[in-house]
């Protein structure tokens, strides 16, 4: 059995001995995929919130890698209790915050833990309601599945760090409008078979991610009803005649500045648009069966997934990327 005398730290990880050519330069370990539901009944009215939770452990020493000693180890099911056990006594707020507090118990109660990095993907479930506007009546408990776009949050923190690093995020955002929307104008060269689109359908599926700069104070769940709501400020304007989008890199770009202008708490957001076109049908080859007075009203659309276009860009703030370029 190797000693740990032989083994030598170097400045990215461990040498398993001092005349190794082989490096660990990353490790960890923990569980994935914890679902947890809490539920709190106020009398007849009850609330519910479900996670699925990934923790992950990076330990003072690699022992457990290159001696085979498990002296150190917090067994993946220990990981998975404490997630429980934490929900069990502080309950489930928002997904940053179990994130912060399981970076904190895992740190303050392990000397020997150096880094921990939390998963959260919360579950969107909604009140039940019945009736229309203002008079809807919410179920006192009964809940469905509203998957309109899902959440999630990054938690890592290490030992040296007074604050953990908090990056949140929203997925599976698909949105449609059918006018307000063109592409024209660009380059046009013997490679170009697209014409100008000047209304064309925009339809998409958004992803993005933000940092935040502090987690004092701040409320994770507004700030992430508002980033979602900037996106759907931009992409489809106000009710009556929307908002006109040249391009998709427009509208992406107005919504990651409104984020910025709206939430001081985030200092960077990144945003990923790919499209989902949505193309006419060619008629003209079926004279037969379609006349030529086409109505203007109607028309046929064939969805196409892939290939698609991929539209991404990440915005900072100035003084935030001055700092990281001094760093």
């Amino acid at each position: 059995m190797m000693s740990r005398k032989l083994m030598n730290e170097s400045r990215d990880g461990y040498l398993d001995n001092e005349n190794s050519p082989f490096l660990i330069s990353n490790y960890g370990y923990g569980k994935d995929s914890v679902k947890v539901m809490h539920v709190v009944r106020n009398g007849l009215v009850h609330s519910i919130k479900e996670f699925e939770v990934g923790t992950k452990l990076k330990l003072h020493s690699q022992k457990d890698y290159l001696e085979g000693d498990n002296s150190d180890i917090v067994a993946t099911d220990s990981q998975k209790n404490t997630v429980y056990l934490l929900a069990r006594k502080h309950g489930l707020r928002s997904p940053e915050e179990f994130g912060i507090l399981l970076c904190h118990h895992f740190l303050s109660k392990y000397a020997h833990v150096e880094e921990v990095s939390i998963h959260i993907e919360e579950y969107p479930w909604s009140r039940m309601g019945f009736g229309t506007g203002p008079y809807k009546d919410l179920h006192n408990h009964a809940f469905v599945f509203t998957p309109t776009a899902l959440r999630h949050t990054d938690v890592t923190q290490t030992r040296n760090e007074s604050k953990p690093t908090v990056v949140s995020g929203l997925t599976d955002l698909r949105v449609l409008k059918t006018t307000q929307s063109a592409f024209v104008n660009f380059v046009d060269d013997e490679y170009r078979s697209l014409p100008d689109q000047h209304d064309r359908i925009f339809s998409t599926v958004v992803r993005s991610s933000w940092q935040y700069s502090t987690v004092t104070g701040v409320d994770f769940d507004y700030c992430w009803n508002k980033v979602k709501q900037c996106i759907l400020n931009n992409f489809a304007g106000e009710t009556e005649k929307g908002i006109f989008s040249p391009s998709v890199q427009h509208t992406l770009y107005l919504a990651e500045k409104q984020v910025l202008e709206s939430i001081p708490e985030i200092s960077s957001i990144d945003m990923t648009m790919p499209n989902k076109h949505y193309f006419t049908f060619d008629f003209s080859k079926f004279p037969k069966v379609v006349n030529g007075a086409e109505l203007k009203e109607e028309s046929v659309y064939v969805p196409v997934d892939k290939p698609a276009g991929i539209i991404y860009a990440q915005l900072d703030r100035k003084s935030d990327q001055f700092v990281k370029s001094k760093l």
